[in-house]
């Protein structure tokens, strides 16, 4: 266990970073040079930087009095809901602290069992710290009572706090598309499973004849999806050998500005990596690339529609209650055939797997869910691993040359402070991008459904290794005399085990707590100053960059992981639950994580992060259902912990996991449908203007098909519409004429 010089020393440094690194932002965030770094969004909207009137603190002003409206229109719903994340984490810590801080603790603090258990174990042993949990109170003491009545207030204070959260992102979902300016995806649906055609249709044919005859009044136009992989990779061939033309014609001409020179034009080498092959004209070479591309996707285009057809398909109708009727209803007698739903933003599809056929989809996705299961599992070894090594004591056994540097004092108590929990952070950063993958193999056709699939995969495990694991392990291997007892135990019982896990449970707390002083001190410290990308951002700038396309590049600051920050969030939320009445100071460090990431998220949102699409508020029941997840981990965490104490009265935290079952069902009732699907009361409201179905078309059109290259991104008035460019689509379209490869 972390003692309690450590403790303080862990939280004390934490400060000293998260004050230089605030410092660091106020300085630099005004300096003029610096703000593309500090405000993309705004120099993305044509703003220009503030004036040195400008107060030290106002960003933080702004973003704690920008309302969800505001929110909406800079980064979009999905933005808000994340946001939300920590405004309904915020409520549940404040009024869970309003029962647990000035009621437990007192009750704890004037308890002494850890003293007894000192004096009548050799060893046993505690923190000050210590003395504030529960695990200061004797077993079967009355004094469990209160604590008992906490596990019951955090519960209903969490069902509360959900509520009212899922009722506000439900209303603003329904407001967004009940708004007056309608978007492109609205007058859409997906339709997957087209079975074969007859011999004498086409695949646009089959389509369009089957929904004139569905619904003959409200049909337009279908929009069939196909491979269109060839002309993708011509096109981003082309986009690659133009970007190093003007690279080098940059280079040439700043060439040309040294005194008495007619410029030197920039050579490179044409083989791997440009350290081989024969050395040629930088210009002549990529202009020569360019003219060699640009004839093949021409071709490549022309020959698009004669490509075999999938059997997926956009359906565009004149009405967005049209599409909305479509997408809820059953369009064949066999259910797996034309199966129909709500379109997705353009930006956010991922064309490949919408034609994915349902058989396939079946495989897949059961698949996918057993390699996460023993990923999940088998990930235990390393976590394991990791929080036995990392420990000062058996790393000087594996590496005694350290002991020099770990008998200096100071270093020493830092090192012992911080060095499991970097080792935590550093060895949970490298799963993500596997998590992602194999959500996109289950054939999920939009980027949001995959970063919901992932984060889900993400939270899991963390539940499973982070939190179960550093609890249970922590507890067992605190120290050796922990696991000499276990094992030495002459008829080892499941009783044993559970008494010696329960003594050792509320120790743990102390970790969770250094761990979360870690997270919010230095990881938003991090996030709010910049500093990594301010350096990437002068570095490449100052060598690297030589167009304003590059410049812009450099500092473009992406949209936020979603699938990474949400299950971050949520670990630090289970750890929150299961330790409030356990160790109810932990609620002051969670507040401060969460009351310091609502501040920085929002002003990241008004400000820096540039969202990719935008799927309408889609991750709020997945983090609903996250939450109250947590919530039964920590009932049960309860449950058990009671038992250990030996309370007679445990059995009344049997109904909490009961009600909050009960809870979960209530919402999937009567808020999740309208999540699912536009309801139709809300798709009936009146537009000011409908959009034309050439708008539609040009929306999901994608760019390497595009003739001339010269359209502008549709004008669907999104949060972000006019940051972005088209996604690539991969269709054809029936009806009247369109850009090459469209028909």
């Amino acid at each position: 266990m972390t003692a309690t010089s450590a403790f303080v020393t862990s939280l004390l440094t934490s400060l000293i970073i998260f004050v230089v690194l605030l410092l660091l932002f106020l300085v630099l965030s005004r300096r003029p040079g610096n703000f593309h770094v500090y405000y993309p969004l705004r120099a993305l909207r044509g703003e220009g930087p503030y004036g040195k009137k400008r107060g030290l603190f106002a960003w933080a002003k702004e973003a704690f009095q920008a309302t969800d409206e505001d929110i909406v229109a800079a980064a979009g719903l999905d933005a808000v809901v994340y946001i939300h994340l920590f405004t309904t984490a915020l409520e549940i810590i404040v009024l869970s602290a309003a029962f647990c801080i000035p009621i437990l603790i007192p009750i704890a603090a004037t308890s002494d069992n850890n003293k007894f258990l000192a004096r009548t174990q050799a060893n046993y042993t505690y923190s000050d710290f210590d003395n504030l949990g529960m695990g200061n109170i004797r077993a079967s003491s009355p004094r469990l009572w209160a604590f008992l009545l906490g596990v019951y207030w955090v519960s209903f204070v969490t069902y509360y706090s959900l509520w009212k959260a899922y009722k506000r992102v439900f209303n603003l979902r329904n407001n967004l598309h009940s708004s007056a300016v309608a978007r492109p995806q609205q007058y859409a649906v997906l339709v997957r499973d087209i079975p074969a055609p007859e011999k004498h249709q086409t695949r646009s044919e089959q389509v369009e004849s089957f929904f004139r005859r569905v619904h003959p009044h409200t049909y337009e136009r279908c929009m069939v999806l196909h491979d269109f992989s060839q002309a993708e990779k011509l096109y981003d061939e082309r986009e690659a050998a133009s970007r190093k033309l003007q690279h080098a014609q940059a280079v040439f001409e700043l060439s040309k500005t040294k005194a008495g020179s007619d410029g030197v034009r920039p050579m490179h080498k044409t083989g791997f990596l440009g350290l081989v092959g024969p050395k040629v004209d930088s210009i002549d070479y990529w202009t020569t690339k360019i003219n060699e591309l640009t004839p093949k996707l021409e071709e490549e285009r022309s020959r698009v529609d004669e490509k075999a057809k999938k059997d997926a398909a956009l359906v565009i109708f004149n009405d967005r209650l049209a599409a909305a009727e479509a997408a809820q209803s059953v369009h064949a007698p066999y259910a797996l055939e034309w199966q129909v739903e709500p379109a997705p933003e353009p930006r956010e599809c991922i064309w490949n797997n919408m034609y994915v056929p349902a058989w396939q989809r079946s495989i897949r996705k059961p698949t996918v869910y057993v390699i996460t299961f023993l990923t999940i599992v088998f990930y235990m070894i390393p976590i394991i691993a990791i929080s036995a090594i990392t420990t000062l004591e058996n790393l000087e056994k594996i590496l005694p040359f350290i002991k020099s540097i770990t008998r200096i004092s100071a270093l020493n108590t830092v090192l012992q402070a911080f060095l499991p929990q970097l080792a935590l952070i550093i060895f949970m950063a490298l799963l993500p991008k596997l998590l992602l993958a194999l959500s996109k193999t289950e054939g999920i056709p939009t980027k949001s459904h995959i970063e919901r699939a992932a984060a889900g995969k993400y939270y899991y495990f963390m539940v499973f290794n982070v939190f179960l694991g550093i609890t249970i392990f922590g507890a067992v291997f605190s120290s050796s005399a922990g696991f000499k007892e276990l094992i030495n135990q002459s008829s080892i019982s499941v009783s044993k085990v559970v008494e010696l896990l329960g003594s050792k449970l509320p120790p743990v707390a102390t970790y969770y707590i250094t761990f979360v002083a870690l997270k919010f001190f230095v990881g938003y410290g991090l996030e709010i100053s910049r500093i990594v990308p301010l350096i990437i951002f002068h570095i490449k700038r100052k060598y690297l960059c030589k167009t304003e396309r590059e410049l812009e590049e450099a500092w473009a600051p992406g949209p936020f992981s979603y699938h990474t920050s949400v299950p971050a969030d949520l670990l630090i939320l289970i750890v929150t639950l299961c330790y409030s009445v356990i160790a109810p100071m932990i609620l002051v460090f969670s507040f401060l994580y969460f009351f310091i990431g609502w501040l920085v998220t929002r002003n990241s949102a008004l400000k820096v992060q540039v969202p990719e699409w935008e799927s309408n508020g889609r991750m709020w029941p997945h983090i609903h259902n996250r939450f109250l997840g947590s919530l039964l981990v920590s009932q049960i965490t309860a449950l058990g912990y009671f038992a250990v104490q030996q309370f007679p009265y445990t059995v009344f935290l049997i109904f909490l996991p009961i009600l909050t079952f009960g809870f979960y069902v209530y919402c999937k009732r009567n808020f999740y449908p309208s999540f699912a699907v536009v309801s139709l009361y809300v798709a009936s409201q009146p537009v000011k203007e409908t959009v034309s179905t050439n708008t539609i078309v040009e929306a999901y059109t994608p760019t390497c098909l595009l003739n001339s290259d010269e359209y502008e991104d549709a004008e669907f008035q999104d949060a972000r519409s006019a940051m972005t460019s088209r996604s690539n689509s991969g269709i054809t379209n029936s009806g009247d004429k369109t850009p090459t490869g469209i028909v």
